[in-house]
C-alpha cells in the first residue's frame, strides 16, 4: 500500500473513531462477492454499547461508506456475473459509497469507472478499496458539474429517502443505460425502468435491518 493510501487510511479511521467508540477499520471480503475486499468497519464493533442516536447517526451519516449496503453487494454480484454489461463501456458509479459497484464494474472490463460521491470520505474510501482490488477509478464529487452522458450509470442504496425517487430521471437523462439495485421501494414504478431480477444480500457488518431489506430488486433503465 501506498504512503498516501495509507494516510488515507488514517485519515478515515480518526474520522471513524471521533462517531463511533471502539469501531475500527479492517480489510474484509464481502459474502456475496469474494473477489472484492472493502475496508469497513470492524465485524464486532459495539452496536450494544451505541445510544439509539447514535445508532441512528450510523443509519444516516458520516460514516455509511464503512458499510458495504445490501444493493450495492447484489449488483457488484450482478456485473460480475455478467461482465458483457460493461465490458468496454464508459460507466458511472452514482453515489458509490465505498466503492464496490465501481470497482466492480473495473475488474468486469469497463473501459473507464468514475466513482460519484457527494461525501467526500466515500470519495476516500473509494480511493483505498481501488487500491485493495488494483483497478483505478476516476473520481467525481457532483455529478451535476457537468453534461457528460455515460454508457452505463449504476446505482444502488440512494433510495432509502423516496425524496431521492427524482433523481433517476436525471440519471437516465445522462445514460445510455442504467442499472439499479433497491430494497426500499416495493411499489416501485419509475418511468423508463423495468425489473430484471432479484438477489439477496444483507449489509456488511450486519446492522440487523428488517429481512425486507435484503431482498434486492435490479432495474434495467433505458430511455425510449
Amino acid at each position: 500500500m501506498s504512503y498516501a493510501i495509507l494516510k488515507t487510511e488514517q485519515k478515515l479511521s480518526r474520522h471513524l473513531a471521533s462517531n463511533i467508540p471502539n469501531a475500527t477499520l479492517s480489510a474484509q471480503s464481502l459474502p456475496l462477492v469474494p473477489e472484492i475486499k472493502l475496508l469497513l468497519i470492524n465485524q464486532d464493533y459495539p452496536q450494544q454499547l451505541l445510544s439509539s442516536e447514535q445508532i441512528q447517526q450510523i443509519m444516516n451519516y458520516p460514516a455509511y461508506w464503512s458499510f458495504c449496503w445490501g444493493s450495492g453487494q447484489a449488483l457488484a454480484r450482478h456485473i460480475l456475473d455478467q461482465p458483457e454489461l460493461v465490458a468496454g463501456k464508459r460507466v458511472l458509479d452514482f453515489g458509490c459509497g465505498s466503492g464496490v459497484a465501481a470497482i466492480a464494474a473495473a475488474m468486469a472490463g469497463a473501459s473507464q469507472v468514475t466513482a460519484c460521491d457527494i461525501d467526500g470520505d466515500a470519495i476516500l474510501a473509494s480511493q483505498i478499496n481501488a487500491a485493495l482490488n488494483d483497478v483505478e477509478l476516476i473520481y467525481s464529487p457532483d455529478f451535476f458539474a457537468d453534461q457528460q452522458v455515460y454508457e452505463l450509470i449504476l446505482v444502488a442504496d440512494v433510495l432509502y429517502d423516496r425524496a431521492n425517487l427524482p433523481l433517476l430521471d436525471a440519471i437516465l437523462a445522462r445514460a445510455k443505460g442504467v442499472l439499479l439495485a433497491d430494497s426500499r421501494v416495493k411499489d416501485f414504478q419509475v418511468q423508463g425502468y423495468r425489473h430484471i431480477g432479484r438477489q439477496r444480500a444483507t449489509t456488511v457488518p450486519d446492522l440487523a435491518e428488517c429481512e425486507a431489506f435484503s431482498h434486492i430488486n435490479l432495474y434495467w433503465g433505458e430511455s425510449p
